[in-house]
């Protein structure tokens, strides 16, 4: 999506404030005891009250509200009976529709006692989140997002994977441009637009580089032994520092 209207800009900056919402309200929420669709019944109440809808629910009739992702898991996890775990690395990603607007947007915890190199792929994963925002700005190579992504897992000992990135969204979840890779890819000669709607996400990891699918249907994994963590923002790309929609309230 490119926005052509103040309504659209209004439009994805309320989105961004509700998944910005959910999101942080879940990531407090989690202890452990609680089960993953515990978690999933807050977001989705949250989303009710707020007057979204979920969007992997209403695009691909995904079974919850939210994707937890605990441990070997890196991404799209069903919400069910798992229990989690004081140690337990817990990824939450949430997006929703709402008036239209679609905005996507995750984070990742550690949950207490924290060991130090769970918490180092955390914090690089956020660091690797920041510098891969300041990248998107209209007219540059949209290839510098993975490669701004890329140099901070290198420089602090972690693995990117290659084959999940981020998107275009908007007016639905998953537009173009897709497939914004979280590593170098030098064949990529796409620029960014002025006004494009995209959601960053960068998922770095402690061993592997690639996921696969699950029995499930829907979880991704790599190596059973593998930590994965992910941030993501829903940012509208402007000739200067992007508008970040997805930011914390705390943080406005």
């Amino acid at each position: 999506m490119t926005i052509e209207s103040q309504d659209d800009m209004n439009g994805v900056l309320n989105a961004g404030q509700v998944v910005a919402y959910v999101r942080d309200t879940m990531l407090r929420a989690i202890e452990p005891g609680m089960t993953t669709a515990e978690l999933d019944t807050l977001g989705g109440e949250l989303l009710d009250q707020m007057g979204a809808r979920s969007a992997p629910r209403i695009t691909y009739d995904f079974p919850g509200s939210t994707c937890i992702s605990v441990n070997e898991e890196a991404a799209h996890g069903i919400p069910g009976p798992r229990v989690i775990q004081a140690g337990d690395i817990v990824n939450v990603d949430v997006s929703a529709e709402l008036d239209g607007y679609f905005a996507d947007t995750g984070g990742t915890i550690v949950v207490p006692p924290i060991v130090d190199f769970k918490a180092r792929l955390c914090q690089a994963t956020q660091w690797a989140l920041k510098d891969a925002v300041i990248e998107a700005r209209a007219g540059a190579p949209l290839n510098r997002i993975g490669h701004a992504i890329e140099r901070i897992a290198n420089s602090n000992g972690f693995q990117t994977i290659k084959n999940v990135g981020g998107h275009g969204i908007g007016r639905s979840l998953h537009e173009e441009p897709a497939g914004i890779s979280g590593y170098f890819n030098r064949r990529d000669q796409r620029r960014l637009q002025l006004g494009q709607v995209i959601a960053i996400e960068p998922f770095l990891s402690t061993r592997s580089t690639h996921l696969s699918e699950a029995k499930d249907g829907w979880t991704l994994v790599a190596h059973p032994d593998n930590l994965t963590a992910q941030f993501e923002h829903t940012v509208i790309v402007t000739r200067g520092a992007p508008i970040v929609a997805t930011l914390s309230a705390a943080c406005r």
